[in-house]
């Protein structure tokens, strides 16, 4: 299996999670939970970084940090193992905590880190019993869904402010920040000094309760650990380390991006029909394959995919995407036709 590509630098924002061992909780109750919490005060203080936002789930944790060294390697490493152990002790138990090793995401902050961090701290209320279940979420991306009810809305948003372990309510104004989360940079880039910006934050995060949850940022990530703009892409380029045979990532990215018009000729070439005879045949497989080049190959924005084929809503190229990636792991045809045109237009994926 391929391994993540590695970018570690001074200034670099990044998403980091970890999931507990076969799902299973890493928090069995406010004690283990309270012991995070300080590791990650001793995180902040003992390898120097920024810790912008946090939330910790039963069986995973999420992060928003900044580093002011590159040593993110280590950092996250003395945090899972130093916390591992620490449960195990408690707990009489034996084995890994986490499943494997953390993930890490790089972060274009400016463009992307008020997004995120409302996406983290919507994670207490992303389940089925409040109606943001996995399942809810498909139709919400699919525009499917009804509106919430006000009973929904009332008991997601006292659900949100009363989650003790996450940023938000220092964010909202709700408690008192400890000194070892930022929250000033994040509310910055909402707009409005300190006290306008926790209440202009607190309606941005909170609308998504009350109109659906927006659809998640992972639908834009380049390579599974890059969230941001080719420009910001382009910048980190000479900056990717380790073996590119071990990271196939790093000689994808560090080639040119396709042309969506070359995608769309060699989609007619292979299917021997015109784009304009099958791009707005809802389902059709011909069409799902010029958005999912569009995304995996091209690198386009789901918004810009959207507008350059005629749709409405960006939430239906992310569904179209995802129905591709499926039939394309079921049907033996359609894998030929995908890479029939992965030849004509010369890339490897």
């Amino acid at each position: 299996m391929a391994r993540p590509i590695r970018i570690e630098r001074a200034g670099n924002w990044y998403h980091i999670s970890a999931r507990g061992n076969e799902r299973r909780p890493i928090f069995w109750d406010d004690r283990d939970r309270q012991r995070f919490c300080g590791l990650l005060a001793e995180l902040v203080a003992r390898f120097n970084l920024v810790l912008h936002a946090f939330v910790l789930m039963d069986n995973h944790y999420h992060l928003l940090l900044e580093l002011r060294e590159a040593n993110l390697s280590r950092a996250m490493q003395w945090l899972n193992v130093s916390y591992g152990v620490w449960f195990n002790r408690r707990h009489l138990r034996v084995g890994h905590l986490f499943q494997g090793r953390y993930h890490g995401v790089i972060v274009e902050a400016p463009v992307w880190g008020l997004r995120l961090s409302r996406y983290l701290h919507l994670n207490p209320v992303r389940v089925a019993r409040l109606g943001q279940g996995k399942r809810a979420q498909r139709s919400i991306h699919a525009g499917v869904s009804d509106r919430p009810t006000v009973s929904q809305v009332r008991e997601r948003i006292e659900k949100l402010r009363t989650y003790r372990w996450s940023s938000y309510r220092a964010y909202a104004g709700l408690a008192a920040a400890p000194a070892w989360l930022e929250c000033a940079a994040v509310l910055k880039l909402g707009g409005g000094g300190q006290e306008t910006g926790r209440r202009k934050y607190r309606t941005y995060v909170e609308a998504a309760l009350r109109e659906g949850l927006q659809i998640s940022p992972w639908e834009e990530l380049r390579e599974q650990v890059v969230l941001g703009s080719a420009g910001f892409l382009a910048g980190l380029r000479r900056h990717w380390t380790g073996d590119t045979r071990e990271q196939r990532g790093v000689a994808r990215l560090r080639a040119q991006s396709v042309d969506f018009a070359e995608v769309i000729r060699s989609v007619e070439r292979v299917k021997g029909a015109r784009w304009d005879a099958f791009r707005d045949r809802h389902g059709d497989p011909g069409r799902d394959l010029v958005l999912y080049l569009g995304r995996k190959a091209c690198g386009l924005k789901l918004d810009d995919l959207a507008q350059r084929v005629g749709l409405r809503e960006y939430a239906a190229v992310a569904v179209a995407v995802k129905r591709f990636t499926v039939r394309l792991e079921r049907s033996g045809w359609l894998r030929a036709q995908y890479q029939q045109v992965l030849r004509l237009l010369n890339v490897k994926m």
